[in-house]
């Protein structure tokens, strides 16, 4: 079965692999990323973010945001701010909650054969921190992130993905919360499926859904798998 793509206007599937972002999709951390980018303020006397600085900063690497919400002056400082002056693992992890359903939803596709990985724009130690600290199960193969040189909306990291899979474009689902995951996957040719946790209509997808089980729904014809987890 295939899926028309509002988006592409072709054909999109049978899907075998499924791509993940990390921040909002596998995990709620807008409270997390606040408590360290205005710890970090805090440390060098500054004020905490404008709404506008922190809605860039959930979506660019922490290297792009530190260098938006800091003057000039500090930016040599940024190498360190994730280990030295605020410990990351320490005092920012804790704040960082797993998205409610997807560990059951990641389950069920392994369970079916459906291949994962994660496309982030967290720095590799970020996202190894995650990994970690919630013990995942190692279902996510490969795991790009922006330190692999591919910073999203730049599609490479998602064709490195289709490149190791040996898949093509319409047989890849790429999850995402934003306008800059909705970008990487148009220009890779990759269908979006958009998750709007918190009420959101946008960004706009292929496929939309508001918690994992309505996009196990929506997905799951497009995969030959069950459409209900148990």
């Amino acid at each position: 079965m295939s899926l028309a793509g509002a988006r592409f206007g072709r054909a999109i599937g049978p899907v075998k692999g499924v791509a993940f972002d990390c921040d909002g999709v596998m995990i709620s951390s807008i409270d997390a990323n606040r408590e360290f980018y205005n710890r970090i303020l805090a440390y060098y006397g500054l004020a905490p973010m404008t709404p506008e600085q922190e809605a860039y900063a959930f979506m660019a690497t922490s290297r792009q945001a530190l260098a938006r919400i800091l003057p000039e002056r500090l930016h040599a400082d940024i190498p360190k701010m994730g280990r030295e002056i605020v410990d990351y693992r320490a005092e920012i992890m804790p704040y960082v909650k797993l998205f409610p359903g997807f560990l059951d939803f990641a389950a069920h596709l392994h369970h079916h054969g459906i291949r994962m990985a994660v496309l982030t724009n967290r720095t590799r130690g970020g996202m190894q921190a995650v990994l970690d600290f919630f013990s995942l199960p190692s279902y996510f193969n490969p795991v790009v992130t922006a330190s692999c040189g591919f910073s999203k909306p730049d599609p490479g990291g998602a064709q490195l993905i289709l490149s190791q899979w040996g898949l093509a474009p319409e047989e890849v689902v790429y999850v995402g919360d934003s306008e800059v995951d909705r970008l990487t996957a148009e220009r890779a040719g990759i269908p979006f499926a958009a998750l709007h946790s918190d009420g959101r209509r946008e960004p706009c997808g292929d496929v939309e859904a508001e918690s994992y089980a309505e996009l196990l729904e929506r997905l799951a014809p497009f995969m030959d798998i069950p459409s209900a987890i148990g």
